[in-house]
């Protein structure tokens, strides 16, 4: 059997049984989810929330922008509080004020240490005894801590209103007044914080850990890192070490064992038909840059509400759009245009590789890019009627805000943008398949090409299987599907499938070496890929068995990226073997700069927080961000960026390239996102994680540590790195526009 064939079993063996354990474990994060009541009741028998008031707090919260104003149980924005940690410090701290008033006639702080250490041991069990009934459907709280959960709900219900009285803690959140207008909203939203408090602290049945494996870190609530999340950490990180071995020994023995091969001396794309369908790409490409600038704005705007609160250098820019929704339009942008990139790379690339122009297909590509702007459209223009609570909690779910952050569009607009997903898919597909039906030594790297591709279109489909009032934990569930399986998962096959064949075409690399070496590197990152992505639902209400895997499997993902260095001069090496490469040479740049992020936001930043004893203090601090940014765009953002260039170098053959504007766009890029992640998300970030350390998680994310002059400074200390950055992607969209006005033909010459 040849190693070609032996690589497609193992990569199919092994897609199905991380899947089938993918879905097994969604089932048991169903079935041990933490329980919603029927009823909240004090132990007089006075009901305190009711199972409806929950869900109904629940819509409300995101119909505000739910993840993208503060977050629950770690997800979410980081301006505002982590409302589930927030809430159960203050809940504690009530009691703890209500006993030591009672008893003793004073302020808990003016107690001596011995009495407040007895008032804190009579309300730990108060938080973490469970008391659910499972027949009746009940909680039932004390007299005591029924009282203090109406003294929190008010505070809430002040803070989320227009009480002058938390006019201040509004600012330092970032939230415009009147956030939530309605009352009855507002009263029951605070029943949703509550009960993710209460899951937050509560013991699961016959276990001495909380539905959220005693996350948030709270003293005061007896929550600290359990036992699995040292154990587990411990064998992620053997687990790595393992992996990095067998996969440099693999290295050793395979790599290099074929003779070089000898470069054309012209470049074989340079006679590329290009088709009329594949210059109909040339708009995606366009709102790419669009989109990124765009979201660039945003971004800006979004750090600078840290520091303001809810003005723009002293516009009020909160009345028009406030930090949820400039948060919100951020994030889903970032996914945007880098996933409009890749379609858009994809239609391209499909009749180059076939040779073949199916009928109606520039009709196609033209469909579906109205279709994307409809959506971005109507999808942001609900968004911003949903924040502004203009819309009402019975349209909002299908037309509005959905508070789930990443895929936060409205139904409506998930469903339309699954149909246009499926439409790109025909239409790849189809312009793919006579190389589909070829039998040379390409067809593999085809095969996976077009797999990748029906996998990006079916896998968003996982954005649909929650409901309106499916579980917050099964929501999260399927959400990581999307954000995790969809886009750092088979947009990474595609694109590493792409690359291949294009070093193919450009005769730098073996049909049959590239072959094996594409399915080889998808078989290793979907080895710790698929089961990787447990590691964001450590503490979403998940068990024990969810923390193991994906502790084992999150710091498989690291592997591939040990032999990065070589796989980055192996690309240069492309770039230098034959001076028609030099037409090619900034795209090859972008995917260089990939292999940096890679290792770097990927990688260190990455693996600095995925371990389970990691994640429990830093999950929803700045360290968090600072992975994500430099992962997002460090590799997938640049990813989108190298292929668009390779597609705009084939398009315009022809045309001189500005080198300077290339040259500019890419090291400011660069260099203003490291000076993005060194002057503040990574000094902030070790700020929060050492205040989480000394005084609980809460306090971390509290308005009081947020508005410390030094956080304060960190945050100006943006301004630098994101001028930087913007001006890159500015000379990145003038190189572009100038390809198609004032461009130049280039001189002939040995190409």
């Amino acid at each position: 059997m040849s190693t070609e064939r032996k690589l497609w079993l193992w990569l199919g063996s092994l897609l199905t049984v991380t899947f089938a354990v993918l879905l097994w474990q969604g089932t048991e994060v169903h079935r041990q989810a933490p329980p919603i009541p029927e009823r909240v009741v004090d132990a007089q028998g006075a009901v305190v929330y009711t199972g409806e008031d929950i869900q109904l707090g629940r819509q409300a919260w995101q119909s505000i922008g739910g993840q993208q104003l503060g977050s629950i149980w770690g997800h979410g924005a980081l301006v505002a509080p982590d409302w589930s940690a927030d809430w159960l410090h203050r809940e504690a701290v009530a009691m703890l004020e209500q006993l030591a008033r009672q008893e003793h006639g004073v302020a808990f702080d003016a107690l001596d240490a011995q009495t407040q250490a007895a008032l804190k041991a009579r309300v730990l069990p108060e938080l973490r005894t469970n008391t659910w009934n499972a027949e009746t459907g009940d909680i039932t709280l004390s007299v005591l801590r029924a009282a203090a959960v109406r003294e929190v709900a008010a505070h809430y219900v002040s803070v989320f209103g227009n009480d002058p009285a938390t006019a201040e803690l509004r600012k330092a959140y970032a939230m415009r007044e009147n956030t939530m207008p309605d009352p009855a909203n507002r009263q029951a939203m605070t029943a949703f914080f509550w009960w993710t408090s209460w899951a937050a602290a509560a013991e699961r049945p016959g276990k001495e850990m909380s539905y959220t494996q005693n996350w948030p870190y709270e003293p005061l609530a007896g929550n600290s890192p359990t036992s699995s999340n040292f154990i587990w950490t411990m064998f992620s990180i053997l687990f790595m070490i393992a992996g990095i071995g067998l996969l440099g020994w693999h290295y050793a023995v395979w790599h290099g064992k074929e003779a070089t091969l000898v470069p054309p001396k012209a470049d074989p794309l340079k006679g590329l038909v290009v088709t009329p369908s594949m210059r109909a790409t040339a708009k995606y490409f366009w709102i790419v840059l669009a989109l990124f600038l765009v979201q660039i704005a945003l971004g800006a705007t979004t750090a600078h509400y840290q520091v303001e609160g809810q003005e723009l250098y002293g516009l009020t820019l909160a009345d028009y759009l406030p930090y949820s929704l400039t948060r919100s339009w951020h994030t889903q942008l970032a996914v945007l245009w880098i996933a409009t990139a890749w379609l858009g790379t994809g239609l391209f690339i499909g009749p180059a590789i076939s040779g073949h122009e199916p009928k109606f297909q520039r009709l196609g590509v033209n469909i579906l890019f109205v279709c994307l702007l409809v959506i971005v459209v109507g999808a942001f223009a609900g968004q911003w009627f949903a924040v502004m609570q203009k819309m009402g909690l019975a349209n909002n779910f299908w037309f509005g805000h959905q508070g789930w952050e990443y895929v936060d569009i409205g139904r409506f607009w998930q469903l339309f943008l699954f149909v246009g997903l499926m439409l790109w898919l025909t239409l790849v597909g189809r312009a793919l398949w006579p190389a589909l039906k070829r039998r040379d030594e390409m067809s593999s790297i085809v095969g996976l090409l077009f797999l990748s591709v029906v996998a990006i279109g079916l896998l968003y489909g996982a954005g649909l299987m929650w409901g309106e009032h499916t579980h917050i934990s099964m929501a999260e569930y399927w959400r990581w599907w999307v954000v995790h399986l969809w886009v750092e998962g088979f947009f990474e096959v595609f694109a590493v499938a792409v690359i291949s064949f294009l070093f193919v075409k450009l005769g730098l690399v073996r049909g049959k070496t590239a072959t094996v070496n594409v399915l080889f590197a998808t078989f290793v990152f979907m080895a710790g890929g698929v089961l990787g992505m447990f590691h964001h639902l450590y503490f979403a209400g998940a068990t024990t068995g969810v923390l193991a895997l994906g502790a084992s499997f999150s710091a498989l993902e690291v592997v591939p990226l040990a032999l990065i260095g070589l796989e980055a001069y192996e690309t240069w090496s492309h770039s230098q073997s034959t001076p028609w490469m030099q037409r090619y040479r900034w795209p090859i740049m972008f995917f260089l700069a990939v292999s940096f992020w890679n290792l770097v936001g990927a990688g260190l930043f990455g693996f600095l927080i995925n371990t389970p004893l990691a994640l429990y203090y830093m999950q929803g601090l700045n360290l968090t961000p600072l992975h994500g940014h430099t992962a997002l765009f460090g590799v997938y953002g640049m990813l989108g960026i190298g292929l668009m260039l390779y597609c705009l170098r084939l398009m315009k053959p022809d045309v001189k390239w500005n080198e300077g504007l290339l040259r500019g766009a890419f090291w400011s890029m660069n260099i203003g996102l490291a000076l993005m992640a060194l002057l503040t998300l990574l000094p902030m970030g070790v700020l929060q994680l050492e205040a989480a350390f000394e005084h609980g998680y809460w306090y971390a994310r509290s308005a009081e540590f947020m508005t410390r002059p030094i956080i304060h400074l960190l945050v100006w200390m943006r301004v630098p790195g994101d001028t930087v950055f913007a001006a890159g992607a500015l000379l990145l969209s003038w190189f572009t526009l100038r390809l198609w006005i004032g461009a130049k033909k280039e001189s002939a010459g040995p190409a």
